[in-house]
């Protein structure tokens, strides 16, 4: 089901010289068919648009795509303006279709961005209809955009995890200095790291290290390295907490209480905040194509 666009971040490609904005929201797009109708009637851009949606092939288009996409459709009135579309003298407007089918392909925006925008899905269909050169230039533009996209997630990914390892050293000094007692051999100094890197995988993931391993058998790396944005943002700043914890002198068993807490509440607000989300969903396909 498509997600509702909540706080999208506005982008904008160019297509043969027109400025064209794309609204972009977890992993829908939605893109201005005010903005492209530019190319074939810049001072009638809504009546450009009604026309298409008038037509019989539009309207059974946007009825497959709301069906498959948007539990609340409503089918009667797609019923409705399918039996009317491709008269004479029908015109359907945007506004109309989503008042009247509680469409969600289509939205028309006031404001800042206004105008009325279309999921990608259906701004592809509403290029074939200007032109089938502007078709081509609109997926090309977009396809680079997307590019982009994915270039500056890895990276921004790349950089917490970077930030994740350096708040580590940070985290392992402080055991050094405050919890390892003098003489103790490689052996049991290596075990005491890898008890408080528990502490943090225990209130963080729920399991430990070797859990992890154990029902992951066949997985390079560790528990950290399969960890999503919103983890890896919440695990830099445990981090720097169980260091100024241990500092402190706060027994292990109380700091993993706090860690806890305190990981379920930054976790409930990252997981609300739409540029985490859609990063972390990024970044989650980006495993999976790998």
């Amino acid at each position: 089901m498509i997600g509702v666009l909540i706080m999208p971040k506005k982008e904008n490609i160019i297509v043969q010289g027109t400025e064209i904005a794309v609204l972009v929201n977890k992993q829908d797009d939605y893109i201005s068919l005010t903005d492209m109708a530019k190319h074939k009637n810049p001072d009638a851009t809504g009546l450009v648009i009604s026309h298409w949606l008038s037509t019989r092939y539009t309207v059974e288009f946007m009825g497959v795509w709301e069906k498959f996409n948007n539990p609340n459709f409503n089918v009667t009135e797609f019923s409705n303006i399918r039996n009317e579309s491709g008269g004479y003298g029908n015109v359907l407007t945007s506004k109309q279709w989503i008042e009247k089918t509680n469409a969600i392909g289509i939205i028309a925006k006031p404001g800042r961005y206004g105008g009325t925008y279309a999921h990608s899905d259906i701004a592809f269909e509403f290029a074939t209809w200007l032109s089938a050169e502007f078709k081509y230039y609109l997926i090309s533009e977009f396809k680079r955009l997307k590019s982009l996209e994915h270039q500056q997630q890895a990276l921004e990914w790349n950089l917490q995890r970077t930030l994740s390892k350096v708040n580590y050293r940070i985290h392992t000094d402080a055991i050094k200095e405050n919890l390892i007692p003098p003489k103790l051999t490689a052996g049991q100094i290596n075990h005491i790291y890898a008890t408080e890197a528990d502490v943090l995988n225990m209130a963080l993931f729920g399991m430990t290290a070797k859990q992890w391993r154990d029902g992951n058998k066949g997985k390079k790396g560790n528990i950290r390295d399969y960890a999503n944005i919103s983890q890896l943002v919440c695990l830099s700043n445990m981090e720097s907490l169980n260091a100024q914890l241990i500092n402190d002198g706060i027994p292990q068993a109380e700091r993993l209480k706090k860690l806890n807490l305190t990981a379920i509440k930054q976790m409930q607000i990252l997981s609300q905040d739409n540029t985490v989300r859609k990063l972390t969903a990024k970044n989650k396909k980006t495993d999976k194509d790998e």
